[in-house]
């Protein structure tokens, strides 16, 4: 039979397409590692919790959650990074701490841009300024002058951590004086202060939030260009003389780089659809999170302008790690 030009290029084309169909349709294959690289109850995992379930059933595998906590999240990212690029194991992070990373530590075991590829954004939520009920401090200006008159302590979730960052750049802002007490995780942090331990922490509302409305932390302020309803009269950082003052936890999913584009196409489908339900959305609504979904190009471009970003206060403040 004669095989016509038409025939050669539609066998072409299916051919060339048959890896990219093959590789979509077996995944996934087996139990599905969803990893987060923080300690339980931070807001990377509350979000990790929230949509396991919805995940499961879209992907129509088990679907677990893993805490690898250690080295402010490195631990668990170092070992996604290093994982079979074919989407069964993936991470859920701080992005925008991620993106910090690169300039904090001078010896990191992986290279964020070039072993991790970008699936989507899931949520944003504002840092919290809080601190001990005891404080007698009801706003930024007044704790600022606090911290000239006596030592306190900042609770950071991890030296070169998001909050870490926002703290110093706040500090930088307001000429503030306090001295920074690093931790293992947000938990740790949000208890020693509760505790009395330390005095302030800047942290993400997601898991922040509670205590404030427990009564057990003392709200100063949101780093979001605009006030929250949720959080009634509270004003802005940037309202109390940092003007365009913004910064928070940036919640997202990443891979492997040589994950296939199939793959991470399937995985952003249903980690958005998760995010999208709206019983997520209430939940996290009514914690202060916001639901922001990117395509993984657009994720990609983000991480690249936040580690931009973060980069210029990591040098001004000389932070480094190894």
């Amino acid at each position: 039979m004669k095989l016509t030009r038409r025939h050669a290029l539609a066998a072409t084309a299916a051919a060339v397409a048959a890896p990219s169909l093959f590789a979509q349709s077996a995944f996934p294959s087996r139990t599905v590692r969803l990893v987060v690289p923080y300690p339980p109850g931070g807001s990377s995992d509350i979000i990790a919790r929230a949509i396991q379930p919805l995940l499961q059933d879209g992907l129509k595998q088990t679907v677990v959650v893993e805490n690898k906590a250690g080295a402010n999240g490195n631990l668990g990212t170092d070992f996604v990074a290093k994982s079979a690029a074919d989407g069964h194991t993936f991470v859920l992070c701080d992005v925008g701490a991620l993106a910090i990373t690169p300039s904090v530590y001078t010896k990191l075991p992986f290279d964020p841009s070039k072993d991790l590829r970008g699936v989507t954004m899931l949520a944003y939520s504002p840092h919290l300024l809080v601190v001990h009920p005891s404080v007698p401090a009801n706003n930024l200006k007044e704790l600022v002058a606090l911290s000239k008159q006596k030592d306190l302590n900042f609770a950071v979730t991890a030296t070169g951590s998001a909050p870490h960052l926002a703290g110093v750049a706040l500090q930088r802002a307001v000429g503030a004086r306090w001295e920074y007490v690093p931790y293992k995780g947000g938990i740790q942090a949000i208890q020693d202060t509760v505790g009395g331990q330390t005095q302030i922490l800047m942290n993400g509302m997601l898991a922040t939030l509670p205590h404030v409305q427990s009564g057990k932390l003392k709200l100063l302020g949101v780093s979001k260009r605009s006030r929250m309803p949720l959080i009634g009269d509270t004003p802005t950082i940037a309202e109390q003389g940092v003007p365009g003052f913004e910064s928070g936890t940036w919640q997202g999913v990443l891979v492997p780089k040589a994950t296939p584009q199939a793959v991470v196409d399937k995985l952003n489908a249903e980690l958005v659809r998760a995010i999208r339900h709206p019983d997520v959305r209430a939940r996290l609504a009514g914690q202060g999170a916001e639901v922001v979904t990117m395509t993984p190009q657009e994720q990609d471009q983000f991480f690249a302008q936040e580690r931009q970003r973060w980069a210029k206060v990591v040098t001004a403040a000389n932070i480094r790690l190894d």
